[in-house]
Formats: C-alpha cells, sequence, structure tokens
C-alpha cells in the first residue's frame, strides 16, 4: 500500500501487541545551585559532566533516534540538544508516571519552576536544568550577550504537554499540527537559536520537520495510549523507540476526531478488535499521509534553495512571537548556506521518514509490534542525508 494512493480494508489477521514500560525518577526540586560567569571548574564542571551523562543515558533508554542523531548536531549546540531532547522525553513520561491528574500538573509545575530558576541562572539540583544552565551560560559568553533561549518557547512545550495530560482527543488534523509545532517544530527553534542562529529559512524548515516528526510521535504511541493497562504488565522489551507516551489510567484512541468520522473509526471497536477495527488503517493512513507531506515540502524547499531560488511559499509562522528577523546588513549567508550550517539540527527527518516508511510496509497496521524496534538503517541513513544535506 502506498502512502500517496488511497487504501481499502481488506479482512487480516491481528498482531500481538507488545508495548513499552517506562518508568523515571522523581526529580529533587530542594536544592539550587548557581554557576559562575566564568569557565566552569573543580566540583561545577564534574556537575555538568554528569548531567551530560545522565541526559545521553536517558534518551539511549527512551529516545534512541534522538540519542542516535545527537552526533550529526553541530557542537555549539550539543549541550542545548541533549538538555531539551532530555526535557521533552520526561515530560513524554509524566501522564505515564503519575497516578492522578493533579500530580501530572504539578510535575508540570515543577518543569516551569525549574526553567525558570534555570534562566535566572540558579537551576535545582536536576540533571537536565544544570545541563541546559551551562549551555545557557556558553551561549551568552559564545554571543556576547546578544544570544538566549526563549522563556516562551519552553514554557509552550511545558503547556502542549499538559493538554494531553487527560489524553482527550485531537478535534481535527489541524489541532494535531498545531501540538506537534508546540512540542517538535519548537524543540528545533529552540537548537538552531543555540547556535546562535535567527533565520527565517532555517526556522521555515524546522517547522514541517517538527510537525512531521510530532504527528508521527502520535502515531507510534497509539497503541500505548489505547491500552494502557497492557503496557503496565510488559516488561521494557522494546526501550528506545521514542514513542508519545500517554496516561496509564483509561485508554483512549490518539486520532483527530474528524479523521476519525470520515473514516468510520469507533474507539469502543478499536478496543475489542484491535488492528482489525473497522477503519483504522484508513485512518492511521490519512494522518500519516500528513507527516509525509510535511516532509515532501522540506524536499522541495531544499531543492528551490540549491536551483537558486526561494523556498517556494511564506513561512506561516513569520511575525509571531520568537519569529520576527530584522534585517542585517552585517550578514553573509545565504539562505542555503544557512540550511547546511545548521543541516544536523534536521536530522529528524531521516528517522520519520525510516519510520513512517516501515508503518507503510505494514500496511498502516498501527499495532505491528515491527514499529516499536529501534531502526538498525538509521545511522547509515543518516549519516548519507548529513552528507548530501539532502532529507
Amino acid at each position: 500500500m502506498s502512502i500517496t494512493k488511497a487504501i481499502t480494508r481488506p479482512c487480516r489477521s491481528n498482531y500481538q501487541i507488545r508495548h513499552v514500560y517506562l518508568s523515571h525518577k522523581q526529580p529533587i526540586p530542594q536544592q539550587r545551585r548557581h554557576l559562575s560567569s566564568g569557565p566552569l571548574t573543580g566540583a561545577a564542571k564534574a556537575e555538568v559532566q554528569s548531567a551530560h551523562k545522565y541526559c545521553l543515558n536517558l534518551l539511549s533508554k527512551y529516545d534512541r533516534p534522538s540519542y542516535t542523531l545527537s552526533t550529526f548536531i553541530p557542537r555549539p549546540a550539543q549541550q542545548t540538544y541533549l538538555a531539551l531532547r532530555a526535557l521533552n522525553a520526561t515530560l513524554s513520561l509524566i501522564p505515564d508516571t503519575t497516578s492522578s491528574y493533579t500530580i501530572g500538573l504539578m510535575r508540570l509545575q515543577f518543569w516551569r519552576d525549574a526553567i525558570s530558576k534555570t534562566l535566572a541562572g540558579s537551576p535545582p539540583k536536576e540533571p537536565i536544568a544544570i545541563l541546559l544552565a551551562s549551555a545557557i551560560e556558553d551561549l551568552h559568553h559564545r554571543s556576547n550577550g546578544s544570544a538566549r533561549l526563549s522563556r516562551n518557547w519552553l514554557n509552550r512545550m511545558i503547556s502542549a504537554r499538559e493538554q494531553t495530560l487527560t489524553n482527550d482527543p485531537y478535534p481535527n488534523l489541524e489541532a494535531l499540527e498545531g501540538y506537534a509545532e508546540s512540542t517538535y517544530s519548537t524543540l528545533l527553534y529552540l537548537t538552531l537559536g543555540a547556535l546562535p542562529m535567527t533565520s527565517v529559512t532555517a526556522d521555515h524548515v524546522a517547522s514541517h520537520v517538527g510537525k512531521a516528526a510530532g504527528i508521527a510521535a502520535v502515531l507510534r504511541g497509539l497503541p500505548i495510549v489505547a491500552f494502557p493497562q497492557q503496557v503496565q504488565q510488559q516488561t521494557q522489551a522494546q526501550a528506545g523507540s521514542g514513542v508519545q507516551i500517554g496516561g496509564t489510567r483509561q485508554g483512549a484512541v490518539m486520532l483527530p476526531l474528524d479523521v476519525m468520522a470520515q473514516a468510520g473509526v469507533k474507539e469502543e471497536e478499536v478496543f475489542r478488535q484491535g488492528a482489525d477495527a473497522p477503519g483504522l488503517r484508513d485512518a492511521v493512513f490519512t494522518v500519516a499521509t500528513r507527516a509525509s507531506d510535511h516532509l515532501i515540502t522540506v524536499q522541495q524547499m531544499l531543492s528551490n534553495l540549491r536551483a537558486g531560488g526561494d523556498v517556494g511559499h511564506d513561512f506561516e509562522h513569520e511575525g509571531e512571537e520568537g519569529h520576527q528577523y530584522a534585517a542585517d546588513a552585517t550578514r553573509h549567508e545565504s539562505p542555503l548556506d544557512e540550511v547546511n550550517r545548521a543541516f544536523g539540527i534536521f536530522m529528524p527527518a531521516v528517522a520519520t521518514r525510516l519510520w513512517l516508511d516501515r508503518l507503510e510496509s505494514v500496511d498502516f497496521d498501527i499495532f505491528n509490534p515491527e514499529l516499536l524496534r529501534s531502526d538498525w538503517k538509521l545511522p547509515w541513513k543518516a549519516y548519507m542525508a548529513f552528507q548530501r544535506k539532502s532529507i
């Protein structure tokens, strides 16, 4: 079945679902620390090194694609990348590791407070906050104080996660795209800011890559959100899938309501029949097609830039907070040069494309256990894409 063609619904046998049980230690918010304004030495340096190791290990366990792709991130942004991706993984774990909505809200509030203190130079004694504070300090020195990470973008990531605590369905496909923009696209904007880079073209590419990655993450997590009690009974046999985690209290089918209605999908039939629920593969196909469309758009944008033109269409978020671009006569890079310099930051597009190809290969059976496995081809595919500067 092709992701570019309409699909039919033949009768197929059901598949056994393999789930990932994820656990995470509660952070310790009581203690505070302050990083000096000079080079890190002694205990502070050791603390940052320990935090760096912690974030790497966290990604290795819970977001293997981001762990693999970290090697392609430009060196000035690597600390920021690791801290942000570790934060993203931690936030995604909250619904599945808290016993109530109220506790989930408290955990998210801890991270809001932690971000505020970290940006103020007094991070809590928590590894992600420590590494992020070190990255912020480094960015300050490299840019002579002219560049900083956006507090609003960091808080937007947390607020977007808050909306998913109760597993309320997305009303339509556009709402799902908005969630992806507020989480995965925002991760890329923040990482670009750590280079530092302020570029409408780079942000435009990042927006499409992030939307594709975010939509795919929601699809990957659909079986886990739909059958949370089965998740609790499974061992962590398929760690590192980078899935979008849901709650453990009550199952939900996290597909846009308009797509489900169009395909004739009923939530109770998904709970009873799994992959054989009428219309489910059609609905998954529709959502996956939207993610694929964003990647195709990125490919066309890169092709247009290499041909000496512009990207071909306007950036829909230009002019919004964080996306204002003043003319700078001292800048000497072309839009293509900017994209090429930041290309490693766009590598999640490669992991997303590989996963969408695997979804297509199993005929859009979102419950197929193959979809939760790490892709052994990712390192090689990522290397080739990075060398060619092509998604």
